[in-house]
């Protein structure tokens, strides 16, 4: 083979077209970029400008693009109602609930009211067949019985005392019997009168007859037709007069301050979500419940219609005085793994992140209770830009 051949061999022609084809890459590069196809319309001067840490701020530096795509605005201070949201429940009136007792033990023989139903005050709500009225009825009859007799031995002793027949102590003798067989017997009747049985039925002397001591409800009903009623302390059901029913709100330990008796306060049920209700702060609790941290304040309301039902969960609303408070924009409001933060500027184009308390106010503002003050100027727009 020549030495001095200049035939361009395969791996030659493979450097040479490899040559050719990165000359027209470049040129394409140089004119593609020149007529701004891949430019964002930027000048390569403007591309980097990213914010630069400078202690506990951040500051954007002089030709930076995040400029414009930032806003600040002044926190202004402006009247806000104060307003509580909180937890509630409807619950029933104590002073007009009732555990209806009887006053014996027995069998329960008759239960004529069912759970749920309505009944008036002196209703009969159950029947008990109870063996110590039975006892009580026997005792009554037989100190009325001994009454009688010594009401008609005094009345002879004192007829005889005027036609001297008798001495003057077997009359003393006489009033002193009547007198203890008068007090026995006013107490059987008032033992017959505590059981509800008056002057007890001589053809059922056992029968227990057990009223509703208020009108009402029926809210628990614990026992059945036929069982047995040992323990005279157990109810034997529960009635409440539900026509006021209590709203009771749940409010935490931190927001006792803003709550007194008298405020105003609106409700709303979740099953009428689109129904307000108005009321009025009746009582704040002095005790804090242990398990929840949180205070019981009770608002009272009319239940005329009985569409308020125990144990309905509700949102209450507490209506405090205006105060002047600091508000922005809920645009300014960043979420920082579990707080909530917004920008503020310190210098020009300096920004200093801040941890605030805020609520949500009406429309698109929120009160911030901490953190920011009023003529602080605020990033409300681009702070997104910023979190980090």
């Amino acid at each position: 083979m020549d030495l001095h051949d200049h035939t361009p061999t395969a791996r030659g022609r493979a450097f040479m077209w490899g040559g050719i084809l990165l000359g027209v890459l470049l040129v394409v590069i140089f004119y593609t970029n020149g007529f701004g196809l891949f430019s964002s319309g930027e000048h390569p001067s403007d591309t980097g400008g990213a914010p630069v840490r400078r202690g506990n701020a951040l500051f954007i530096p002089e030709g930076s693009a995040l400029r414009a795509r930032m806003s600040v605005q002044a926190a202004v201070a402006q009247p806000v109602s104060a307003q509580l949201l909180t937890p509630g429940i409807v619950e029933s009136d104590p002073a007009v609930t009732a555990a209806v007792l009887a006053a014996l033990t027995g069998r329960v023989e008759e239960l004529p009211v069912e759970l749920g139903q309505r009944v008036t005050k002196g209703q009969v709500v159950a029947v008990l067949d109870a063996p110590d009225l039975a006892q009580a009825v026997d005792d009554n009859a037989k100190a009325l019985d001994t009454l009688s007799l010594t009401s008609k031995n005094l009345e002879r002793q004192e007829q005889q005392l005027k036609i001297g027949v008798i001495a003057d102590r077997d009359l003393d003798q006489a009033r002193s019997d009547h007198a203890q067989a008068q007090a026995e017997a006013t107490r059987t009747q008032a033992h017959l009168v505590s059981l509800g049985a008056g002057e007890g039925d001589s053809h059922h002397p056992g029968r227990l007859v057990v009223r509703a001591p208020v009108s009402g409800s029926v809210t628990t009903l614990n026992v059945a037709r036929g069982n047995m009623l040992n323990d005279a302390t157990q109810p034997i059901m529960t009635i409440a007069d539900l026509s006021t029913v209590w709203v009771t709100a749940l409010v935490a330990e931190k927001d006792l301050g803003s709550v007194q008796a008298g405020q105003d306060a609106q409700i709303v049920l979740s099953a009428y979500p689109d129904k307000v209700l108005h009321g009025r702060v009746t009582s704040v609790s002095d005790v804090i419940e242990p398990d929840s941290r949180r205070d019981k304040v009770r608002i009272s309301l009319p239940n005329a219609d009985y569409t308020l039902r125990p144990n309905m969960f509700a949102t209450v609303t507490l209506q405090g005085p205006g105060t002047s408070q600091v508000v922005v924009p809920t645009s300014a409001l960043l979420m920082n793994n579990d707080r909530t933060t917004v920008f503020v500027a310190t210098a020009p184009w300096t920004f200093e992140r801040r941890v605030v308390d805020m609520r949500l106010g009406e429309g698109a503002t929120a009160v911030i209770l901490a953190g920011v003050a009023a003529g602080e100027q605020v990033v409300v727009r681009g702070g997104i830009l910023l979190n980090d």
